[in-house]
């Protein structure tokens, strides 16, 4: 499983993703803190480099507002993305929104993602063998909330797919 480096995403990213966090199988609470910061992100002049693909961009500022448990504005820039990869954020809001009926309603678009093999390896390492969205959006409804070792699993998975799902995002926005 390979590090995940935030640095790698330029000086407004790194700002955005340190410390790291590990958010909820829930909505969780939003982080206040950096609200500003992401308000005032552009995601066609912040992402260190120039972009040239305008909607993976807005992709990945939906994922940086998810990242830090702000739904809605999360929400508001997914459900404007046409393409699998804003379906996939999208799928991912609601189910932590919890929603699981909408977000597997939102997998079903999503089809096959390029980031879903390498996820499925990366969940087995954590614990989580078998990965596929449809069973991991059950296995996150089961277990949010019960502070069982499980639960604890789910979150790496989770947090190991948003940050397959940014890189994903942030590489075709500028390279």
């Amino acid at each position: 499983m390979s590090e995940f480096d935030p640095a790698t995403y330029g000086p407004a990213i790194a700002a955005l993703l340190t410390p790291a966090r590990v958010a909820d199988l829930g909505p969780g609470a939003p982080n206040l803190a950096v609200k500003p910061l992401i308000e005032k992100f552009d995601a066609a002049a912040d992402l260190g480099r120039p972009v040239r693909d305008r909607e993976t961009a807005r992709a990945c500022l939906a994922g940086l507002w998810l990242y830090h448990d702000f739904l809605d504005e999360s929400h508001t820039i997914s459900q404007d993305l046409p393409s699998a990869v804003g379906s996939f954020w999208h799928a991912i809001m609601h189910r932590r929104e919890p929603d699981a009926s909408n977000s597997k309603y939102w997998w079903q678009r999503v089809g096959t993602h390029p980031v879903f093999a390498e996820l499925a390896r990366d969940a087995a390492a954590l614990g989580y063998p078998g990965w596929e969205p449809f069973g991991f959006v059950g296995a996150c409804e089961e277990h949010r909330g019960t502070g069982c070792e499980t639960e604890e699993m789910l979150k790496q998975v989770q947090l190991r797919e948003w940050h397959l799902l940014f890189d994903w995002c942030y590489r075709k926005a500028v390279l």
